[in-house]
C-alpha cells in the first residue's frame, strides 16, 4: 500500500484542472431539448472559438520573442476552454447539470463545473516550436475517440452521455460510475488541448483521472 501511495505522489501536478460537482439525478426529460436551449451557447461559442485560434496565433509570437504567454490572452483563452467545458457538461457532452450555464468567459464558483489552467512565467521556446504539431499529435487522436475534438460532445464521452440520459429517462438517475468516467475523459481531452493550444508546457499524461475532483 505503501508503494502505491509513493507512486500517486509521484504523479506531477498537472496546470490543468478540470472538476464537477455530481448530481445523480436530474431531470427525467430535459435532457431530450438541451439542444435547443444551448443553441444560444452554440452561437457565442462559434465566435469565441474562432477567436480563441486567432490569439493562440499572436501567442504563439509573443512566445517566440518574450518567452511569455501575455496575461490578458491567456485569460482569454483559458476563458473560451471553461465556457465550453460549462456547456459541453450542461448539455450532450456530460448531462451533468439542469443549471444553465452562465454566459461568461469568467470561473463562476457556484456552478457546478470548473475549469482553471495556472499560467507560467515563462515557457520554453524551443518546445512550442514543436509541441503543437508535433508533440501533441499523437494525443489529439487520442482526444478525437474520447470526445470527438473541441466540442466535447462526441466520441465514447458522447455515446456515455446519450446512454446516461437514456437512463435518466426510465431509472431518473444517473449511473455514478458512467459519469466518473464521461469526467475523467473530458479531463483527458482538455488537457491535451490546453497543451497543443501552448497554455502549457507540461506534456498532458496518458492517464484517466476519473472523477468529478482532481486526483
Amino acid at each position: 500500500m505503501s508503494h502505491v501511495t509513493t507512486a500517486l505522489h509521484d504523479y506531477p501536478k498537472n496546470p490543468v484542472t478540470l472538476e464537477a460537482v455530481y448530481d445523480p439525478g436530474p431531470s427525467r426529460w430535459l435532457w431530450l431539448v438541451k439542444w435547443l436551449l444551448a443553441i444560444p451557447h452554440y452561437v457565442i461559442l462559434a465566435f469565441l472559438w474562432v477567436a480563441f485560434l486567432v490569439v493562440t496565433v499572436i501567442a504563439f509570437f509573443a512566445i517566440l520573442i518574450t518567452g511569455g504567454y501575455p496575461r490578458a490572452l491567456f485569460g482569454f483563452n483559458v476563458g473560451v476552454l471553461r465556457w465550453s467545458w460549462r456547456v459541453a457538461y450542461y448539455a450532450y457532452g456530460s448531462l451533468g447539470t439542469d443549471r444553465y450555464p452562465p454566459f461568461t468567459l469568467a470561473d463562476v464558483p457556484d456552478y457546478p463545473a470548473h475549469l482553471e489552467v495556472a499560467r507560467a512565467e515563462e515557457f520554453s521556446r524551443g518546445l512550442f516550436l514543436v509541441k503543437w504539431w508535433l508533440l501533441v499529435l499523437p494525443q489529439l487522436l487520442v482526444v478525437l475517440f474520447l470526445t470527438g475534438g473541441a466540442r466535447f460532445t462526441g466520441g465514447l464521452a458522447g455515446l456515455l452521455a446519450f446512454y446516461a440520459g437514456v437512463s435518466l429517462l426510465f431509472t431518473g438517475r444517473y449511473p455514478r460510475g458512467m459519469y466518473d468516467l464521461n469526467v475523467g475523459l473530458h479531463r483527458w481531452a482538455i488537457r491535451v488541448l490546453a497543451y497543443g493550444a501552448l497554455l502549457t508546457d507540461v506534456y498532458p499524461p496518458y492517464r484517466l483521472d476519473q472523477g468529478p475532483s482532481e486526483p
